[in-house]
């Protein structure tokens, strides 16, 4: 009987130097420059180090980068269609000579290793967007990130691994590529096909799973992605469970799962090809690619994505020649009410069946809710664990945030809402006031656009603590900027609701209650930087709510924020 042995017995990199070294460096990194590391590049660096990125060495110099961006190739020509590049601050960027060493810590100070310059460039992130995500769109979350998130200037260089970063969660659960490949031999597991996935899986994902490893006639990798994922997406603790119900389901001994701490781009076709190649790292011998591969929806909800349907598939099938792990394609599928089944929608439009599908839209409005999940889309178990962390509106964690410009009335509106919460009882509230937080929180900023947004963010982290923890936070600072609020809200929505109050009063009507002054000194020039006469205020495209104070009482104004949350579900309509 002949077996199908798969090529993805590949040298591993790994640059981890010697223990004695390892120490060398800790003693003598004292003296380097530190770089405190984003969680994508946390990210990136675990699987550099541990040889999931190979044959990538290091973080990419100038000559790299401009290859992949170009031709999706490494300058020697192997395949690699994303570029893997350690970004800085400009201001960082400007102290550093090549052959200086670097620190690179992660946000507690944990060093997992050093890096040596050998290049320093500055890209051009537009055209970067264009080549790598095909959209120059701030739509697009993945370009939104490389814009605003990015810093300006890139950095490359040998690194010398020092310990990989430590997970203190799922102990089991976390495996390195040399650790899998060992597993697999051990379990006698000649074929892999891997799943990666941001999300709960369901039936769904399930019978394509099952379907693909008869195909192949091999095992399965359940390898969901917990480093940075796709807006929306529940964090990664709550996920496990979920896969640890779902993998009940699945045959003795056929799945296996393991965590895989990548920091997803969200870009489709290009990146269902680097998920191939990570995979390929890991030991597996095919991977799943379905219709929307790493294809991010238009404003997160379920409409029309960026990247054609199937697009992922084609990229991938046109550079097979160059992988070493194949693809297994998936086409679209619905559940058939009249089979009891999950079909390819091409076989239902044959037999003149529309099928059924449950979206994450719906699904989470369901949970909301409290309603019912139908039995053909998931399993019990698994709604069991989603309730856990998406209870109904009226009993998870909430943040109000009210923004607009000085005097429309936010702390005015704040306050009565406040009170109303706190008297009506059930979950405790904070009010997290702008005044107040300068003076507790920020006190040592100005108001400069880089203060500004200091000021929000830590607004935003306090607030989502309370929210992380089933509380309510209501905020009411000025909050002028756009991209900080969205950061704020995408910082607060991976652990309950937010909610965006424009409190729209007119410019006219905040100078004509100004009873401060403020404005009077803005226009003669004795306040610099105030929003709404020498700084913008970028008003919100598409709050959840907006009032607008201008000929109403605050009681008036607040009854229709009240109302708002009662008939949205966020409070308990019975007392």
């Amino acid at each position: 009987m002949e077996f199908f042995v798969p090529p993805h017995g590949g040298k591993l990199v790994d640059l981890r130097v010697a223990a004695d070294e390892a120490e060398r460096l800790k003693n003598a990194s004292k003296d380097f420059p530190s770089l405190t590391l984003s969680q994508r590049q946390v990210c990136d660096l675990e699987l550099l180090m541990n040889g999931g990125l190979s044959p990538l060495t290091g973080f990419m110099d100038q000559a790299g980068y401009e290859a992949v961006l170009e031709g999706m190739r490494l300058p020697d020509g192997t395949l690699w269609p994303v570029p893997i590049v350690l970004d800085v601050a400009s201001k960082f960027a400007e102290k550093l000579e090549k052959g200086q060493k670097i620190a690179l810590r992660d946000g507690e100070g944990f060093m997992p290793a050093v890096l040596t310059v050998e290049d320093i460039w500055q890209p051009d992130k537009r055209h970067e967007a264009e080549r790598i995500y095909g959209t120059t769109s701030e739509a697009h979350p993945g370009v939104r990130y490389l814009y605003e998130q990015v810093g300006d200037t890139y950095i490359s260089g040998s690194i010398e691994g020092i310990q990989a970063p430590v997970h203190y969660d799922f102990e089991s659960l976390w495996d390195t590529p040399e650790e899998l490949r060992h597993l697999f031999r051990k379990m006698g597991w000649r074929r892999v096909v891997a799943l990666q996935t941001s999300k709960p899986m369901h039936r769904l994902q399930r019978d394509m799973t099952l379907q693909a490893a008869k195909e192949i006639g091999g095992h399965i990798l359940l390898h969901p992605t917990v480093g940075m994922t796709k807006p929306g997406d529940l964090h990664y603790y709550a996920r496990v469970h979920c896969y640890q119900a779902i993998r009940r389901h699945f045959p003795h001994n056929l799945a296996l799962l393991s965590l895989l701490p990548l920091a997803m781009r969200m870009a489709g076709p290009r990146e269902a090809l680097w998920h191939g190649i990570v995979h390929q790292n890991f030991g597996c011998s095919h991977f799943i690619v379905g219709p929307d591969h790493a294809s991010p929806p238009i404003n997160g909800g379920d409409g029309e994505g960026f990247y054609a349907k199937y697009a992922a598939q084609e990229l991938v099938a046109d550079k097979a020649a160059d992988l070493d792990i194949e693809m297994v394609p998936v086409e679209e599928m619905k559940y058939s009410a009249k089979r009891g089944r999950y079909l390819p929608v091409s076989e239902l439009r044959r037999e003149g069946e529309e099928g059924v599908d449950l979206s994450e839209t719906e699904l989470k409005a369901r949970l909301q809710k409290g309603e019912e999940i139908p039995e053909w889309f998931t399993y019990p178990e698994v709604v069991r664990e989603l309730r856990k962390v998406c209870p109904p509106r009226s009993r998870q964690g909430l943040t109000l945030f009210f923004t607009g410009l000085s005097g429309a009335g936010k702390s005015t509106l704040a306050k009565i809402i406040y009170s109303k919460l706190i008297e009506a009882g059930g979950r405790p509230v904070t009010l997290l006031d702008g005044d107040i937080v300068r003076l507790h929180l920020s006190s040592e900023l100005g108001f400069s656009r880089e203060h500004r947004n200091l000021n929000v963010r830590r607004i935003g982290f306090v607030a989502s603590e309370i929210t992380k923890n089933g509380g309510i936070a209501i905020c009411a600072p000025i909050a002028p900027y756009a991209e900080m609020r969205r950061a704020v809200r995408d910082m607060i929505e991976q652990h309950g609701s937010f909610i965006e109050i424009h409190v729209a009063t007119p410019l006219e009507t905040c100078e004509a209650r100004d009873r401060k002054g403020l404005y009077a000194k803005a226009r003669q020039g004795l306040i610099p930087e105030f929003t709404g006469i020498s700084d913008p205020y970028e008003e919100p495209e598409n709050p959840e709510l907006r009032v607008d104070t201008t000929g109403m009482n605050p009681m008036e104004a607040a009854q229709e924020i009240y109302l708002y949350l009662l008939r949205e579900g966020y409070l308990d309509s019975v007392s």
